[in-house]
Protein backbone atom coordinates (compact mmCIF):
# COMPACT_ATOMS: atom_id res chain seq x y z
CA UNK A 1 0.00 0.00 0.00
CA UNK A 2 2.87 2.36 0.77
CA UNK A 3 5.25 1.37 -2.07
CA UNK A 4 2.97 1.60 -5.10
CA UNK A 5 5.07 3.14 -7.95
CA UNK A 6 4.01 6.15 -9.95
CA UNK A 7 3.58 6.08 -13.71
CA UNK A 8 7.36 6.09 -14.28
CA UNK A 9 7.89 3.05 -12.11
CA UNK A 10 9.56 5.05 -9.32
CA UNK A 11 8.41 4.67 -5.70
CA UNK A 12 5.93 7.19 -4.24
CA UNK A 13 7.32 10.27 -2.47
CA UNK A 14 6.20 8.91 0.90
CA UNK A 15 8.65 6.02 0.53
CA UNK A 16 11.46 8.26 -0.64
CA UNK A 17 11.06 10.58 2.31
CA UNK A 18 10.94 7.53 4.57
CA UNK A 19 14.32 6.39 3.16
CA UNK A 20 15.79 9.80 3.75
CA UNK A 21 14.69 9.74 7.36
CA UNK A 22 16.45 6.37 7.72
CA UNK A 23 19.84 7.84 6.86
CA UNK A 24 19.89 8.64 3.14
CA UNK A 25 22.00 7.07 0.35
CA UNK A 26 24.54 4.56 1.46
CA UNK A 27 23.17 4.44 5.00
CA UNK A 28 21.38 1.65 6.77
CA UNK A 29 18.13 2.58 5.12
CA UNK A 30 19.45 1.97 1.56
CA UNK A 31 17.90 -0.65 -0.68
CA UNK A 32 19.42 -2.35 -3.71
CA UNK A 33 17.43 -3.07 -6.88
CA UNK A 34 16.27 -6.61 -7.48
CA UNK A 35 14.78 -8.30 -10.48
CA UNK A 36 12.12 -10.15 -8.60
CA UNK A 37 11.41 -12.72 -5.96
CA UNK A 38 9.89 -12.57 -2.53
CA UNK A 39 10.14 -9.14 -0.97
CA UNK A 40 11.30 -7.58 -4.23
CA UNK A 41 9.70 -5.72 -7.09
CA UNK A 42 11.15 -4.60 -10.41
CA UNK A 43 12.09 -0.93 -10.43
CA UNK A 44 11.58 -0.52 -6.67
CA UNK A 45 13.70 -0.65 -3.55
CA UNK A 46 14.29 -3.66 -1.42
CA UNK A 47 12.69 -3.20 2.00
CA UNK A 48 14.90 -4.08 4.97
CA UNK A 49 13.54 -6.29 7.71
CA UNK A 50 11.37 -4.38 10.20
CA UNK A 51 11.29 -1.13 8.18
CA UNK A 52 7.83 -1.75 6.73
CA UNK A 53 6.48 -2.38 10.20
CA UNK A 54 7.97 0.90 11.46
CA UNK A 55 6.39 2.84 8.55
CA UNK A 56 3.07 1.15 9.23
CA UNK A 57 3.26 1.96 12.93
CA UNK A 58 4.12 5.63 12.30
CA UNK A 59 1.38 5.91 9.70
CA UNK A 60 -1.18 4.28 11.98
CA UNK A 61 -0.12 6.60 14.82
CA UNK A 62 -0.41 9.66 12.57
CA UNK A 63 -3.84 8.53 11.40
CA UNK A 64 -4.95 7.94 14.98
CA UNK A 65 -3.85 11.44 16.00
CA UNK A 66 -5.60 12.91 12.97
CA UNK A 67 -8.83 11.01 13.66
CA UNK A 68 -8.81 11.86 17.35
CA UNK A 69 -8.03 15.50 16.57
CA UNK A 70 -10.84 15.69 14.06
CA UNK A 71 -13.24 13.98 16.45
CA UNK A 72 -12.19 16.40 19.18
CA UNK A 73 -12.81 19.35 16.90
CA UNK A 74 -16.17 17.87 15.94
CA UNK A 75 -17.06 17.39 19.59
CA UNK A 76 -16.05 20.96 20.42
CA UNK A 77 -18.15 22.28 17.53
CA UNK A 78 -21.07 20.12 18.67
CA UNK A 79 -20.77 21.57 22.17
CA UNK A 80 -20.48 25.05 20.64
CA UNK A 81 -23.81 24.55 18.84
CA UNK A 82 -25.39 23.25 22.04
CA UNK A 83 -24.15 26.37 23.82
CA UNK A 84 -25.86 28.56 21.22
CA UNK A 85 -29.29 27.34 22.30
CA UNK A 86 -31.29 29.20 24.95
CA UNK A 87 -33.53 26.96 27.09
CA UNK A 88 -36.55 27.83 29.21
CA UNK A 89 -39.24 25.82 31.08
CA UNK A 90 -41.83 24.13 28.85
CA UNK A 91 -44.91 25.26 30.76
CA UNK A 92 -45.60 27.52 33.71
CA UNK A 93 -49.04 26.01 34.28
CA UNK A 94 -49.87 23.53 37.02
CA UNK A 95 -50.39 20.53 34.77
CA UNK A 96 -49.17 19.04 31.50
CA UNK A 97 -51.84 17.44 29.37
CA UNK A 98 -51.09 13.89 28.23
CA UNK A 99 -51.38 12.32 24.81
CA UNK A 100 -53.69 9.41 24.12
CA UNK A 101 -51.91 6.38 22.74
CA UNK A 102 -53.22 4.88 19.53
CA UNK A 103 -53.87 1.17 19.02
CA UNK A 104 -50.15 0.57 18.36
CA UNK A 105 -49.09 2.41 21.52
CA UNK A 106 -47.66 5.43 19.65
CA UNK A 107 -48.38 9.08 20.43
CA UNK A 108 -48.38 12.26 18.32
CA UNK A 109 -45.81 15.05 18.67
CA UNK A 110 -46.86 18.69 19.16
CA UNK A 111 -44.41 21.59 18.80
CA UNK A 112 -45.45 25.22 19.39
CA UNK A 113 -43.60 27.69 17.15
CA UNK A 114 -43.44 31.28 18.45
CA UNK A 115 -42.25 34.47 16.77
CA UNK A 116 -41.13 37.17 19.21
CA UNK A 117 -41.28 40.89 18.36
CA UNK A 118 -38.50 41.79 20.82
CA UNK A 119 -36.60 45.02 20.11
CA UNK A 120 -34.29 44.50 23.06
CA UNK A 121 -31.10 44.22 21.04
CA UNK A 122 -29.50 46.62 18.58
CA UNK A 123 -30.02 44.26 15.68
CA UNK A 124 -33.66 43.50 16.50
CA UNK A 125 -34.28 47.23 16.91
CA UNK A 126 -32.70 47.91 13.52
CA UNK A 127 -34.83 45.21 11.88
CA UNK A 128 -38.06 45.87 13.78
CA UNK A 129 -38.01 49.63 14.14
CA UNK A 130 -40.35 51.07 16.79
CA UNK A 131 -37.73 52.51 19.14
CA UNK A 132 -40.52 53.21 21.64
CA UNK A 133 -40.74 49.44 22.23
CA UNK A 134 -37.16 49.16 23.50
CA UNK A 135 -37.32 47.71 27.01
CA UNK A 136 -40.86 46.40 26.58
CA UNK A 137 -41.33 42.70 27.18
CA UNK A 138 -41.84 41.01 23.80
CA UNK A 139 -45.15 39.82 22.36
CA UNK A 140 -45.63 36.51 20.55
CA UNK A 141 -47.22 37.80 17.35
CA UNK A 142 -46.68 34.50 15.51
CA UNK A 143 -48.05 31.31 17.09
CA UNK A 144 -48.29 28.02 15.23
CA UNK A 145 -48.75 24.50 16.56
CA UNK A 146 -47.11 21.70 14.54
CA UNK A 147 -48.94 18.40 15.05
CA UNK A 148 -47.07 15.33 13.80
CA UNK A 149 -49.42 12.35 13.71
CA UNK A 150 -48.66 9.25 15.77
CA UNK A 151 -48.09 7.21 12.61
CA UNK A 152 -45.85 10.01 11.22
CA UNK A 153 -47.91 10.07 8.01
CA UNK A 154 -49.26 13.64 8.25
CA UNK A 155 -48.44 17.08 9.64
CA UNK A 156 -51.12 19.57 10.67
CA UNK A 157 -50.21 23.20 11.44
CA UNK A 158 -52.62 25.40 13.40
CA UNK A 159 -52.18 29.19 13.65
CA UNK A 160 -54.05 31.23 16.24
CA UNK A 161 -54.49 34.97 15.47
CA UNK A 162 -52.48 37.20 17.80
CA UNK A 163 -55.62 39.15 18.83
CA UNK A 164 -57.49 36.07 20.09
CA UNK A 165 -59.13 36.76 23.45
CA UNK A 166 -58.07 34.06 25.92
CA UNK A 167 -57.73 33.22 29.58
CA UNK A 168 -54.06 33.53 30.51
CA UNK A 169 -53.40 31.28 33.53
CA UNK A 170 -51.39 32.26 36.56
CA UNK A 171 -47.71 32.16 35.61
CA UNK A 172 -44.57 32.63 37.70
CA UNK A 173 -41.68 34.21 35.84
CA UNK A 174 -38.71 31.81 36.16
CA UNK A 175 -36.27 34.73 35.84
CA UNK A 176 -37.39 36.91 38.78
CA UNK A 177 -40.13 34.80 40.47
CA UNK A 178 -42.80 37.44 39.75
CA UNK A 179 -46.26 35.87 40.04
CA UNK A 180 -48.64 37.01 37.30
CA UNK A 181 -52.23 36.24 38.35
CA UNK A 182 -54.78 34.73 35.97
CA UNK A 183 -56.08 37.31 33.53
CA UNK A 184 -57.95 37.80 30.27
CA UNK A 185 -56.20 39.32 27.28
CA UNK A 186 -54.84 38.82 23.78
CA UNK A 187 -52.94 35.58 23.32
CA UNK A 188 -49.83 37.37 22.05
CA UNK A 189 -49.44 39.10 25.45
CA UNK A 190 -49.08 35.75 27.26
CA UNK A 191 -45.35 35.85 26.45
CA UNK A 192 -44.98 38.84 28.77
CA UNK A 193 -46.07 36.86 31.84
CA UNK A 194 -43.04 34.68 32.34
CA UNK A 195 -41.95 33.80 28.81
CA UNK A 196 -42.87 31.04 26.36
CA UNK A 197 -43.87 28.66 29.16
CA UNK A 198 -46.85 30.90 29.90
CA UNK A 199 -47.84 30.91 26.21
CA UNK A 200 -47.70 27.09 26.22
CA UNK A 201 -49.97 26.99 29.29
CA UNK A 202 -52.36 29.42 27.56
CA UNK A 203 -52.50 27.24 24.44
CA UNK A 204 -53.32 24.14 26.45
CA UNK A 205 -56.11 26.02 28.22
CA UNK A 206 -57.54 27.29 24.92
CA UNK A 207 -57.32 24.10 22.87
CA UNK A 208 -57.00 21.16 25.28
CA UNK A 209 -54.09 19.97 23.12
CA UNK A 210 -50.92 18.69 24.85
CA UNK A 211 -47.73 20.57 23.90
CA UNK A 212 -44.46 18.59 23.90
CA UNK A 213 -41.97 21.29 22.91
CA UNK A 214 -41.73 24.93 21.91
CA UNK A 215 -39.29 26.83 19.71
CA UNK A 216 -39.15 30.63 19.67
CA UNK A 217 -37.36 32.90 17.20
CA UNK A 218 -36.88 36.69 17.01
CA UNK A 219 -36.45 39.14 14.10
CA UNK A 220 -32.70 38.59 13.74
CA UNK A 221 -33.19 34.82 13.81
CA UNK A 222 -35.69 34.94 10.96
CA UNK A 223 -33.25 36.96 8.84
CA UNK A 224 -30.31 34.64 9.56
CA UNK A 225 -32.36 31.50 8.89
CA UNK A 226 -33.71 32.89 5.61
CA UNK A 227 -30.16 33.68 4.50
CA UNK A 228 -28.87 30.30 5.62
CA UNK A 229 -31.33 28.37 3.45
CA UNK A 230 -30.50 30.59 0.47
CA UNK A 231 -33.88 32.29 0.13
CA UNK A 232 -37.47 31.13 -0.29
CA UNK A 233 -39.65 31.70 -3.40
CA UNK A 234 -42.99 33.46 -2.78
CA UNK A 235 -45.66 34.84 -5.11
CA UNK A 236 -48.06 37.81 -5.07
CA UNK A 237 -50.98 38.41 -7.45
CA UNK A 238 -50.17 42.14 -7.81
CA UNK A 239 -47.41 44.62 -7.04
CA UNK A 240 -47.38 45.10 -3.28
CA UNK A 241 -45.91 47.79 -1.04
CA UNK A 242 -46.50 47.88 2.72
CA UNK A 243 -44.69 50.94 4.06
CA UNK A 244 -45.02 49.74 7.66
CA UNK A 245 -43.10 46.50 7.17
CA UNK A 246 -41.09 47.76 4.20
CA UNK A 247 -42.16 44.92 1.90
CA UNK A 248 -42.11 45.87 -1.79
CA UNK A 249 -42.47 43.16 -4.44
CA UNK A 250 -43.47 42.99 -8.08
CA UNK A 251 -46.33 40.80 -9.23
CA UNK A 252 -45.35 37.15 -9.67
CA UNK A 253 -42.70 35.01 -8.01
CA UNK A 254 -39.69 36.38 -6.11
CA UNK A 255 -37.08 34.57 -4.06
CA UNK A 256 -36.88 36.45 -0.78
CA UNK A 257 -34.08 36.21 1.75
CA UNK A 258 -32.74 38.03 4.76
CA UNK A 259 -34.60 41.18 5.77
CA UNK A 260 -37.03 40.82 2.88
CA UNK A 261 -38.16 37.46 4.28
CA UNK A 262 -38.79 39.14 7.65
CA UNK A 263 -40.85 41.81 5.90
CA UNK A 264 -42.97 39.13 4.24
CA UNK A 265 -43.61 37.34 7.52
CA UNK A 266 -44.48 40.59 9.35
CA UNK A 267 -46.67 42.19 6.68
CA UNK A 268 -50.38 42.32 7.39
CA UNK A 269 -51.58 45.60 5.83
CA UNK A 270 -50.42 44.50 2.39
CA UNK A 271 -52.25 41.17 2.30
CA UNK A 272 -55.88 40.07 2.26
CA UNK A 273 -58.11 42.41 4.25
CA UNK A 274 -55.16 44.04 6.02
CA UNK A 275 -55.62 42.05 9.24
CA UNK A 276 -53.59 39.45 11.08
CA UNK A 277 -55.59 36.75 9.27
CA UNK A 278 -53.96 37.61 5.93
CA UNK A 279 -50.56 37.63 7.60
CA UNK A 280 -51.09 34.09 8.93
CA UNK A 281 -51.89 32.90 5.39
CA UNK A 282 -48.71 34.52 4.05
CA UNK A 283 -46.71 32.77 6.78
CA UNK A 284 -48.24 29.43 5.79
CA UNK A 285 -47.26 30.02 2.15
CA UNK A 286 -43.70 30.89 3.18
CA UNK A 287 -43.36 27.78 5.36
CA UNK A 288 -44.77 25.50 2.67
CA UNK A 289 -42.37 26.89 0.10
CA UNK A 290 -39.38 26.52 2.44
CA UNK A 291 -40.35 22.93 3.28
CA UNK A 292 -40.63 22.06 -0.42
CA UNK A 293 -37.16 23.45 -1.04
CA UNK A 294 -35.53 21.74 1.92
CA UNK A 295 -37.16 18.44 1.02
CA UNK A 296 -35.85 18.78 -2.53
CA UNK A 297 -32.35 19.13 -1.03
CA UNK A 298 -31.49 22.15 -3.13
CA UNK A 299 -30.19 24.16 -0.18
CA UNK A 300 -28.36 21.50 1.78
CA UNK A 301 -25.71 20.10 -0.58
CA UNK A 302 -22.97 22.57 0.37
CA UNK A 303 -21.19 21.83 3.70
CA UNK A 304 -20.64 25.57 4.17
CA UNK A 305 -24.37 26.20 3.88
CA UNK A 306 -25.06 23.37 6.29
CA UNK A 307 -22.74 24.95 8.85
CA UNK A 308 -24.37 28.32 8.29
CA UNK A 309 -27.80 26.78 8.80
CA UNK A 310 -26.65 25.02 11.98
CA UNK A 311 -25.16 28.24 13.37
CA UNK A 312 -28.19 30.34 12.41
CA UNK A 313 -30.70 27.83 13.76
CA UNK A 314 -29.03 27.31 17.13
CA UNK A 315 -28.26 31.00 17.70
CA UNK A 316 -31.80 32.01 16.71
CA UNK A 317 -33.77 29.54 18.81
CA UNK A 318 -35.07 29.58 22.34
CA UNK A 319 -36.32 26.08 23.13
CA UNK A 320 -37.89 24.25 26.06
CA UNK A 321 -35.70 22.49 28.57
CA UNK A 322 -36.81 19.10 27.23
CA UNK A 323 -34.60 19.75 24.17
CA UNK A 324 -31.12 19.09 25.52
CA UNK A 325 -29.13 19.94 22.42
CA UNK A 326 -28.69 19.76 18.67
CA UNK A 327 -29.07 15.98 18.65
CA UNK A 328 -32.64 16.39 19.90
CA UNK A 329 -33.26 19.00 17.21
CA UNK A 330 -31.78 16.63 14.63
CA UNK A 331 -34.02 13.80 15.84
CA UNK A 332 -37.09 16.06 15.69
CA UNK A 333 -36.13 17.05 12.17
CA UNK A 334 -35.85 13.40 11.15
CA UNK A 335 -39.34 12.78 12.52
CA UNK A 336 -40.81 15.73 10.64
CA UNK A 337 -39.13 14.99 7.32
CA UNK A 338 -40.91 11.64 7.04
CA UNK A 339 -44.12 13.46 6.10
CA UNK A 340 -44.64 13.98 2.34
CA UNK A 341 -45.50 17.56 1.38
CA UNK A 342 -48.93 16.52 0.09
CA UNK A 343 -49.84 15.44 3.65
CA UNK A 344 -48.94 18.81 5.21
CA UNK A 345 -51.98 20.97 6.00
CA UNK A 346 -51.86 24.50 7.43
CA UNK A 347 -54.95 26.18 8.89
CA UNK A 348 -55.93 29.24 10.90
CA UNK A 349 -58.25 28.83 13.90
CA UNK A 350 -61.81 29.61 12.76
CA UNK A 351 -62.67 32.92 14.42
CA UNK A 352 -65.16 35.77 14.68
CA UNK A 353 -64.86 39.34 15.94
CA UNK A 354 -65.62 40.25 19.55
CA UNK A 355 -65.68 43.38 21.72
CA UNK A 356 -66.43 45.68 18.81
CA UNK A 357 -63.64 44.24 16.70
CA UNK A 358 -60.79 44.73 19.20
CA UNK A 359 -60.55 40.96 19.74
CA UNK A 360 -61.28 37.78 17.86
CA UNK A 361 -62.66 34.67 19.56
CA UNK A 362 -62.91 31.02 18.45
CA UNK A 363 -65.83 30.46 16.10
CA UNK A 364 -68.37 28.21 17.87
CA UNK A 365 -68.40 24.69 16.50
CA UNK A 366 -65.73 25.15 13.83
CA UNK A 367 -62.86 26.08 16.14
CA UNK A 368 -63.65 23.25 18.52
CA UNK A 369 -63.79 20.85 15.60
CA UNK A 370 -60.23 21.79 14.58
CA UNK A 371 -59.02 21.43 18.18
CA UNK A 372 -60.79 18.08 18.48
CA UNK A 373 -59.32 16.74 15.24
CA UNK A 374 -55.83 17.50 16.51
CA UNK A 375 -56.54 16.05 19.96
CA UNK A 376 -57.90 12.91 18.31
CA UNK A 377 -54.90 12.73 15.94
CA UNK A 378 -57.03 13.03 12.81
CA UNK A 379 -55.32 14.77 9.88
CA UNK A 380 -56.78 18.14 8.92
CA UNK A 381 -56.61 17.25 5.22
CA UNK A 382 -59.30 14.58 5.68
CA UNK A 383 -57.14 12.02 3.88
CA UNK A 384 -56.40 9.60 6.69
CA UNK A 385 -56.81 6.04 5.56
CA UNK A 386 -60.07 4.68 6.96
CA UNK A 387 -59.47 2.25 9.78
CA UNK A 388 -60.30 -1.31 8.94
CA UNK A 389 -63.62 -2.13 10.53
CA UNK A 390 -64.57 -5.67 11.36
CA UNK A 391 -67.46 -6.80 9.17
CA UNK A 392 -69.18 -8.14 12.26
CA UNK A 393 -68.32 -6.52 15.55
CA UNK A 394 -68.38 -8.54 18.73
CA UNK A 395 -71.60 -7.87 20.59
CA UNK A 396 -71.35 -6.17 23.96
CA UNK A 397 -71.31 -8.35 27.03
CA UNK A 398 -74.13 -7.90 29.54
CA UNK A 399 -73.67 -4.56 31.31
CA UNK A 400 -73.07 -6.22 34.66
CA UNK A 401 -70.15 -8.23 33.25
CA UNK A 402 -68.22 -5.28 31.75
CA UNK A 403 -65.37 -4.00 33.96
CA UNK A 404 -65.20 -0.19 33.62
CA UNK A 405 -62.61 2.17 35.06
CA UNK A 406 -63.43 5.89 35.44
CA UNK A 407 -60.79 8.65 35.67
CA UNK A 408 -61.13 12.34 36.46
CA UNK A 409 -59.93 14.49 33.57
CA UNK A 410 -61.73 17.73 34.46
CA UNK A 411 -58.65 19.73 35.43
CA UNK A 412 -57.64 22.51 33.04
CA UNK A 413 -54.76 24.96 33.16
CA UNK A 414 -56.99 27.59 34.78
CA UNK A 415 -59.53 25.38 36.59
CA UNK A 416 -58.77 22.74 39.17
CA UNK A 417 -60.32 19.28 38.96
CA UNK A 418 -63.89 18.75 40.08
CA UNK A 419 -63.35 16.66 43.19
CA UNK A 420 -65.16 13.34 43.18
CA UNK A 421 -66.10 13.57 39.51
CA UNK A 422 -64.86 10.07 38.67
CA UNK A 423 -66.81 8.65 41.60
CA UNK A 424 -70.02 10.38 40.50
CA UNK A 425 -69.87 8.95 36.99
CA UNK A 426 -68.87 5.49 38.28
CA UNK A 427 -71.92 5.59 40.55
CA UNK A 428 -74.10 6.60 37.60
CA UNK A 429 -72.74 3.67 35.60
CA UNK A 430 -73.56 1.28 38.43
CA UNK A 431 -77.08 2.72 38.52
CA UNK A 432 -77.29 1.99 34.79
CA UNK A 433 -76.39 -1.66 35.38
CA UNK A 434 -72.58 -1.61 35.00
CA UNK A 435 -72.01 -3.26 38.37
CA UNK A 436 -68.21 -3.53 37.88
CA UNK A 437 -67.67 0.22 37.37
CA UNK A 438 -64.94 1.61 39.62
CA UNK A 439 -62.60 4.59 39.83
CA UNK A 440 -58.92 5.11 39.10
CA UNK A 441 -57.27 7.76 41.33
CA UNK A 442 -54.90 8.87 38.55
CA UNK A 443 -55.88 12.20 37.01
CA UNK A 444 -55.97 12.35 33.23
CA UNK A 445 -56.63 16.00 32.22
CA UNK A 446 -58.18 16.35 28.78
CA UNK A 447 -60.66 18.60 27.05
CA UNK A 448 -63.28 16.08 26.00
CA UNK A 449 -64.77 12.93 27.52
CA UNK A 450 -63.68 9.61 26.01
CA UNK A 451 -64.23 5.88 26.37
CA UNK A 452 -61.06 3.92 25.53
CA UNK A 453 -60.66 0.19 25.04
CA UNK A 454 -57.47 -1.91 24.64
CA UNK A 455 -58.45 -4.33 21.86
CA UNK A 456 -60.98 -4.58 19.05
CA UNK A 457 -62.92 -7.38 20.74
CA UNK A 458 -63.90 -4.88 23.48
CA UNK A 459 -65.19 -2.20 21.11
CA UNK A 460 -68.77 -3.41 21.57
CA UNK A 461 -68.40 -3.06 25.34
CA UNK A 462 -67.00 0.47 24.98
CA UNK A 463 -69.83 1.51 22.67
CA UNK A 464 -72.36 0.16 25.19
CA UNK A 465 -70.79 2.31 27.93
CA UNK A 466 -70.72 5.37 25.67
CA UNK A 467 -74.35 4.92 24.71
CA UNK A 468 -75.43 4.49 28.33
CA UNK A 469 -73.74 7.78 29.27
CA UNK A 470 -75.12 9.63 26.24
CA UNK A 471 -71.67 10.07 24.67
CA UNK A 472 -71.27 10.22 20.87
CA UNK A 473 -69.94 7.12 19.12
CA UNK A 474 -66.76 8.95 18.15
CA UNK A 475 -65.82 9.19 21.85
CA UNK A 476 -65.01 5.45 21.82
CA UNK A 477 -61.49 4.75 20.59
CA UNK A 478 -58.95 1.97 20.78
CA UNK A 479 -55.83 2.73 22.82
CA UNK A 480 -52.82 0.70 23.90
CA UNK A 481 -52.61 2.90 27.00
CA UNK A 482 -55.50 1.20 28.84
CA UNK A 483 -56.06 -2.35 30.05
CA UNK A 484 -59.85 -2.35 30.10
CA UNK A 485 -62.77 -0.13 29.08
CA UNK A 486 -61.83 3.26 30.57
CA UNK A 487 -63.92 6.42 30.82
CA UNK A 488 -62.05 9.72 31.19
CA UNK A 489 -64.45 12.46 32.27
CA UNK A 490 -63.11 15.51 30.45
CA UNK A 491 -63.32 19.26 31.02
CA UNK A 492 -66.43 19.32 28.78
CA UNK A 493 -68.42 17.49 31.49
CA UNK A 494 -67.69 19.12 34.84
CA UNK A 495 -71.15 18.64 36.36
CA UNK A 496 -74.30 16.54 36.19
CA UNK A 497 -74.91 12.96 35.10
CA UNK A 498 -76.19 13.88 31.64
CA UNK A 499 -73.51 14.57 29.06
CA UNK A 500 -74.00 18.17 27.87
CA UNK A 501 -74.92 18.86 24.28
CA UNK A 502 -71.85 20.00 22.36
CA UNK A 503 -71.74 22.73 19.69
CA UNK A 504 -71.82 21.11 16.26
CA UNK A 505 -70.21 22.51 13.12
CA UNK A 506 -72.26 22.63 9.95
CA UNK A 507 -69.58 20.38 8.45
CA UNK A 508 -69.30 18.00 11.39
CA UNK A 509 -69.84 14.98 9.17
CA UNK A 510 -66.61 15.71 7.28
CA UNK A 511 -63.28 14.43 8.61
CA UNK A 512 -61.14 17.34 7.42
CA UNK A 513 -60.90 20.90 8.70
CA UNK A 514 -63.97 23.10 8.15
CA UNK A 515 -63.97 25.62 5.31
CA UNK A 516 -63.58 28.48 7.77
CA UNK A 517 -60.10 27.20 8.71
CA UNK A 518 -58.79 28.20 5.24
CA UNK A 519 -56.69 25.05 4.83
CA UNK A 520 -53.56 25.24 2.66
CA UNK A 521 -51.93 22.03 1.40
CA UNK A 522 -48.17 21.67 1.38
CA UNK A 523 -48.12 21.03 -2.38
CA UNK A 524 -50.17 24.11 -3.27
CA UNK A 525 -48.13 26.83 -4.95
CA UNK A 526 -50.44 29.84 -4.80
CA UNK A 527 -49.96 33.59 -5.06
CA UNK A 528 -50.79 35.74 -2.04
CA UNK A 529 -53.80 38.01 -2.48
CA UNK A 530 -52.66 41.65 -2.25
CA UNK A 531 -54.71 44.28 -0.44
CA UNK A 532 -55.82 46.78 -3.16
CA UNK A 533 -54.96 49.66 -0.83
CA UNK A 534 -51.27 48.65 -0.90
CA UNK A 535 -50.42 48.19 -4.57
CA UNK A 536 -48.09 50.26 -6.75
Amino acid sequence: MYDEPDASGEPEESVKSGESRQGGAGGPGDATPASGGPGHRAGGPKRPAGRGRRVLRWTALSLSVLILGTAGAGYLYYEHLNGNLTRKPLTLGDNQLKHRQNAEGRTPLNILLLGSDSRNSERNLELGGSRRDVGRKPLADVQMLLHLSADRDSLSVLSVPRDTKVTIPECTDPEDSTVHPQSTGKINSSLQYGGPGCTVATWMELTGIPVDHFMMIDFAGVVDMADAVGGVPVCVDANVHDSRSGLRLEKGETTIRGEQALQWLRTRHGFGDGTDIGRARAQHMYMNSMVRQLKAGTKLTDPGKLRSLAEAATEALTVDDGIEGVKDLYDLGNELKQVPTERITMVTMPWEYSDGGSYVVPKPGDAEKVFSLIRDDIALDGKDKPKKEKKTSDPAAPAGEIPVQVRNGTRTVTLGPVNGRAGSIAEELRRLGFAQAGTDPEEAPQADTTVSYPSEDLRGDALAVAEALGLPERSARQSAGVEQVTVVVGADWREGNTYPEQPVSEEDDERGAPESAKALNGDEEKCMNVNPAHTW
